[in-house]
């Protein structure tokens, strides 16, 4: 990402705010392998590339690598993306059904309408870090038996100092734009900010920069946390949003900063 905006001409601060943990011990992920072994499951979704690799290696401590690829097969699979999907076909793992871009929970239950009836089935989701309750309750509302599987959870960076340093300095005024790959990725920004008691300044100072956000679902967490995106490519990939922000932002900068 840092290389890729400087090569826009963009001066960028590079500020790691999350990393992955696996959870080791996982209870989740090994009752869905035994239903799944069972025959117990009807339909499979995978959110995330990582989270899928992640479950793969979870379960492979307890079961043979080739007996869960089988086992998923006797499932219809739903992919919520291209990361996920490029997994599967490594894997040389049937795809069912690959949710359309953006890539959101509603484009998801969007395909199951259209395409995959779910009341009455055992609907197995991979989580990617936080839990969606809003596609939970969709699921719950057309009658499907939800089974969660979450593998792995998000943690602040165990060095939090080069993400401190950027949060003082958004609060000086420093920065014109702040670009969010991932919603977590702000969750986290106000964890630390919270525990150094900054939260409402750099909040409030987070607002009179340009909100860069990769697509609809980190921007309807970034609303929510009072972060509404200035500027969301049309495609959610790295690429575009590098250009959106490297057209964009000038123009959104003195528009923002002439209120």
């Amino acid at each position: 990402m840092l290389s890729l905006l400087e090569r826009q001409g963009i001066v960028a601060t590079n500020a790691p705010s999350m990393r992955e943990v696996p959870l080791g011990e996982n209870p989740e992920a090994f009752n869905f392998a035994d239903r799944l072994f069972a025959g117990q499951i009807d339909i499979v979704i995978l959110l995330t590339g990582v989270g899928t690799r992640a479950l793969a290696e979870v379960l492979a401590t307890r079961h043979d690598a080739g007996e869960f690829l089988t086992a998923l097969q006797n499932c219809t699979i739903i992919v919520r993306g291209p990361k996920p999907a490029a997994v599967l076909r490594e894997w040389k793992v049937r795809i069912d059904h690959q949710v359309a871009e953006p890539n959101t929970w509603r484009d998801l239950v969007a395909l199951l309408d259209a395409k995959v009836p779910v009341a009455g089935k055992k609907v197995a989701v991979q989580e990617y870090g936080q839990p969606n309750p809003e596609l939970y309750d969709a699921l719950a509302d057309r009658q499907a038996h939800v089974i969660r599987v979450p593998v792995y959870r998000w943690a602040l960076p165990v060095d939090t100092g080069p993400l401190l340093a950027a949060i003082h300095g958004t609060i000086a005024g420093q920065f014109d734009v702040l670009v969010f790959t991932s919603a977590q990725q702000a969750r986290n920004i106000l964890e630390l900010a919270e525990s150094n008691g900054l939260r409402d300044k750099w909040l409030a100072s987070a607002r009179n920069c340009v909100i860069a956000s990769i697509g609809p679902t980190a921007s309807e967490t970034l609303s929510e946390l009072g972060l509404p995106a200035d500027i969301e490519p049309e495609h959610p990939k790295m690429g575009h949003l590098v250009l959106a922000v490297a057209r964009e932002s000038l123009a959104v900068l003195s528009k923002k900063r002439e209120c």
